[in-house]
């Protein structure tokens, strides 16, 4: 079940965050630190309304964030819609006990029904240049690669944005 987050659930969403983390880290992806995704994040998209969670037998196993705001970092990227309606997603994850599962997968069908839902545009999003495993997530969504934006808190290496294009 995948509905939305609530505050008294941020502290097992940050322990599943640190646990990707750390699963990344063990595999030379430096996509996430100490900094990066931080509480204060999570508190933001929670009270915006923008913060799910999938639960399975009772616990908290994933995130993702599904947003209206464009980050100013977005903004040089050439995108295949016009900026007016879509959904970001942010801070997607599962944890690292739960994955291989499909669960990113009924994390991302169900951040793509709320876009479609609220007429979105499209999907954007952004991932790890070094995250190949992610990459091909997308990508065999349908998502397109169109640019690179850094994030220097996370790492000196890009972050590759996509964009999936939505049929009304």
């Amino acid at each position: 079940m995948i509905r939305l987050a609530k505050a008294s659930e941020i502290q097992k969403i940050i322990t599943i965050t640190r646990a990707c983390a750390e699963h990344m880290q063990a595999q030379g992806i430096y996509q996430w630190n100490e900094q990066y995704p931080s509480e204060s994040a999570f508190e933001t998209d929670q009270e915006r309304g923008e913060l799910y969670v999938l639960i399975q037998t009772e616990s908290v196993v994933g995130c993702i964030t599904i947003s209206s705001f464009m980050d100013a970092e977005y903004e040089p990227i050439t995108w295949l819609t016009p900026t007016d309606n879509q959904r970001y997603i942010h801070r997607l994850a599962v944890h690292p006990m739960a994955q291989h599962q499909g669960n990113a997968r009924r994390l991302m069908d169900f951040a793509e029904a709320k876009a479609k839902e609220a007429d979105a545009t499209s999907v954007r999003l952004d991932t790890f240049s070094k995250n190949l495993r992610n990459q091909r997530f997308y990508e065999s969504r349908g998502y397109h690669r169109l640019g690179e934006i850094y994030f220097p808190k996370q790492s000196e290496q890009p972050f590759y944005c996509y964009e999936l294009p939505l049929n009304s």
